[in-house]
C-alpha cells in the first residue's frame, strides 16, 4: 500500500513538472502591441500532434492518482461474547418481525400513525434531501461548466461640434472543465456520498427510536390502566367497608376508632386512585404528541382493546457483540461520517497542489454594423504560491475532524454494547423475579381473603384487615410493575439491537426512505 502510494506520488510530481513545462514552453514574449499573442501561443499547443498526445498522457497519469489516505474501517476492540445472559425460550423472532407478533391492533395503529406524521422523521428526510443535493452538486463539479451572456448598449460622443453615436451588441459563451489532477473533486464526491449514506442511516435510527418510544409509552399506559383498575376495585371495596363500619358504629357495635380508621382508609384509597388516573392522562398526552393525532382519536384507538399488557416473543439476539455493528443504524451512520471525514483529508491535500482546467470562450458582436467574432481554447494551470498557511491549516483541520469522527464512532460503539448489556441484565432480573412476585401476590391475596372472613365473623379487628389489604394491594402493584417492566425491557433491547434495520454496503444503506411502516 505505502509502496504503491510512493510510486504514485513520484509519478505525479514528475508529470506535474513536465505538464507545466509543456504548457508554458510555447509562450512567446508578450507584446502590449500584440494582444493576440497569448491566444496564438495557446493555440500553437495543439499544432504538433505529438505535443497534444504527450500532454494528454501526462494528464491521464495525474488523474490516476488520488491524494489522501484510503479509507479502512478502524479496528475497535469489542468483547467476544455478552457477559449478561441471553434470552432463551421455546420461540424467538427476528427484529424485523417483532412488532407484528404483539397481536395488538391498538399498538399497531399507534405505530402506523406515529410513522406517518412525525417531525423527527420529517427532519431526517429533509437532511437526506439536503445531503443528496450536496452529492449532486459535488458530482456536477466534475463535469464541464458552460455559461453564456448577451449584452446591448448605445453610446455617443460629441467632438468639435460633431455628434457620433453607435450601438454595440454581443453574445458570449464560456466553458471550463477542471481535470481533477490530484483527486480533489473525486474525494469531495466520495465524502458527499458517505454523508448521504449517513443521513439515510439517521432516518432509520429515527424510525427505530420513534417506534420504541411509542411502544414504551403504550406499555406504560396499559400498565397504568391495570393499576387504575386495581385501585378502583380497592377504593370501591374500601368505601363499602367504611359505610358498613359507620352503620355498625351508629348501632353501638363498633368502636369510634375503627370507624375513623375505615373512613381514612377509604379517603386514602380514593386519593391514590385519582393520582394514578392522572398518570394515565400524562401518558395519553405523550401518545397524542407522538402520533400527531387528536386526543379523541387516540382514546378511541386505545379503547378498542382491553387494558392488558402485550406479551412479546423472545428476540433473536446474536451471540457475538461484533455483529451489533451491522444491526445498529446509529453505528452505521457514525461509521459513514468517519469515512466522509477521511475523504475530506484527501480533498484538502489536493487543494494545496496545482489545478488544471480546460477553458474556452466564444464571442460574437456588432458595433455600428461591424460584425466581429472571437474565440479561444486552451488549458489553464493555477498554482497556489502563497496563502499564509491557509491550505495547510485546512489539511490539519480535516485530520482533526477525522480524529473527532473516530472518537465519536468508538464512543457510539461502546454505548451500543452497554445498552444491550444493560437490557439483558434487566430482562434476566425481571424474568427471575416474576415467578416469585406472582407467588407473593397470590399469597397476600389469600391472606387478605382469610382475614376479611375473620373480620366479618368478628374474629379479627379492622386494623388487621387493613394491614392484610395493604399487603395484598402492594403485592398486586408489584406484580403489575414487574410485568410492565419486563415488556419495557424487551422494547429497550429491541432498540439497542437496531430495531430490525439491516444495512447494505451496496449503494445506500438499508431501504429507500419513505413514509409509514415500522
Amino acid at each position: 500500500m505505502h509502496a504503491t502510494k510512493g510510486i504514485c506520488g513520484a509519478v505525479r510530481n514528475l508529470a506535474t513538472m513536465f505538464l507545466i513545462v509543456r504548457i508554458l514552453a510555447p509562450l512567446p514574449p508578450f507584446s502590449r502591441h500584440h494582444c493576440s499573442g497569448i491566444f496564438e501561443s495557446f493555440m500553437s499547443i495543439g499544432k504538433p500532434a505529438g505535443h497534444v498526445l504527450s500532454s494528454m498522457f501526462l494528464v491521464s497519469l495525474l488523474s490516476g492518482c488520488t491524494l489522501g489516505p484510503d479509507y479502512q474501517l478502524p479496528a475497535v476492540e469489542v468483547a467476544r461474547q455478552w457477559h449478561a445472559p441471553l434470552p432463551h425460550g421455546a420461540s424467538t423472532v427476528g427484529l424485523e418481525d417483532w412488532w407484528q407478533q404483539f397481536n395488538d391492533p391498538a399498538l399497531a395503529t399507534l405505530l402506523r400513525l406515529a410513522q406517518a406524521d412525525s417531525p423527527s422523521l420529517d427532519k431526517a428526510l429533509a437532511r437526506i434531501a439536503q445531503a443528496r443535493a450536496t452529492l449532486d452538486g459535488s458530482f456536477a463539479d466534475r463535469l464541464p461548466q458552460v455559461s453564456g451572456g448577451v449584452s446591448k448598449s448605445r453610446a455617443g460622443i460629441t467632438q468639435s461640434g460633431l455628434k457620433q453615436s453607435g450601438t454595440t451588441s454581443g453574445a458570449t459563451l464560456d466553458a471550463s472543465w477542471e481535470l481533477d489532477l490530484f483527486g480533489k473533486l473525486r474525494r469531495t464526491d466520495e465524502a458527499s456520498r458517505n454523508l448521504l449514506e449517513a443521513r439515510v442511516n439517521d432516518w432509520h435510527d429515527a424510525r427505530v427510536s420513534l417506534a420504541a418510544e411509542v411502544g414504551d409509552d403504550f406499555v406504560q399506559y396499559r400498565g397504568c390502566q391495570m393499576l387504575v383498575n386495581a385501585y378502583r376495585d380497592q377504593a370501591q371495596s374500601q368505601e363499602q367497608t367504611a359505610r358498613l363500619t359507620r352503620v355498625s358504629f351508629q348501632a353501638g357495635f363498633t368502636a369510634a376508632s375503627d370507624s375513623s380508621l375505615s373512613d381514612a382508609s377509604a379517603a386514602a384509597s380514593n386519593a391514590t386512585l385519582i393520582k394514578q388516573q392522572s398518570e394515565c392522562d400524562v401518558l395519553l398526552k405523550s401518545l397524542v404528541a407522538l402520533t400527531g393525532s387528536d386526543e379523541e382519536k387516540v382514546r378511541e384507538v386505545l379503547g378498542h382493546t382491553p387494558a392488558r399488557l402485550p406479551q412479546p416473543a423472545l428476540l433473536d439476539v446474536r451471540e457475538i457483540p461484533a455483529d451489533l455493528v451491522r444491526q445498529r443504524p446509529d453505528l452505521a451512520s457514525s461509521e459513514r461520517e468517519l469515512a466522509a471525514a477521511n475523504a475530506q483529508i484527501g480533498a484538502a491535500q489536493a487543494d494545496r497542489l496545482p489545478s488544471l482546467s480546460l477553458v474556452g470562450a466564444f464571442e460574437v458582436g456588432t458595433t455600428t454594423g461591424i460584425f466581429s467574432r472571437n474565440w479561444s481554447l486552451g488549458p489553464q494551470l493555477t498554482v497556489p504560491l502563497f496563502d499564509a498557511g491557509k491550505r495547510r491549516a485546512a489539511v490539519d483541520s480535516a485530520r482533526a475532524e477525522y480524529d473527532t469522527a473516530l472518537a465519536t464512532y468508538r464512543q457510539t460503539l461502546r454505548t451500543a454494547v452497554m445498552e444491550v448489556e444493560q437490557s439483558l441484565v434487566r430482562l434476566d432480573a425481571a424474568r427471575r423475579s416474576q415467578a416469585s412476585t406472582q407467588r407473593a401476590s397470590d399469597g397476600y391475596e389469600a391472606s387478605f381473603e382469610a382475614t376479611d372472613r375473620n373480620w366479618q365473623a368478628g374474629n379479627a379487628s379492622l386494623l388487621d384487615r387493613e394491614v392484610a389489604r395493604r399487603s395484598a394491594l402492594s403485592a398486586q402493584i408489584e406484580l403489575i410493575t414487574v410485568q410492565q417492566n419486563q415488556v419495557r425491557y424487551w422494547i429497550a433491547l429491541y432498540k439497542a439491537l437496531g430495531g430490525g434495520w439491516q444495512g447494505s454496503r451496496d449503494g445506500l444503506a438499508g431501504e429507500t426512505p419513505k413514509r409509514g411502516g415500522v
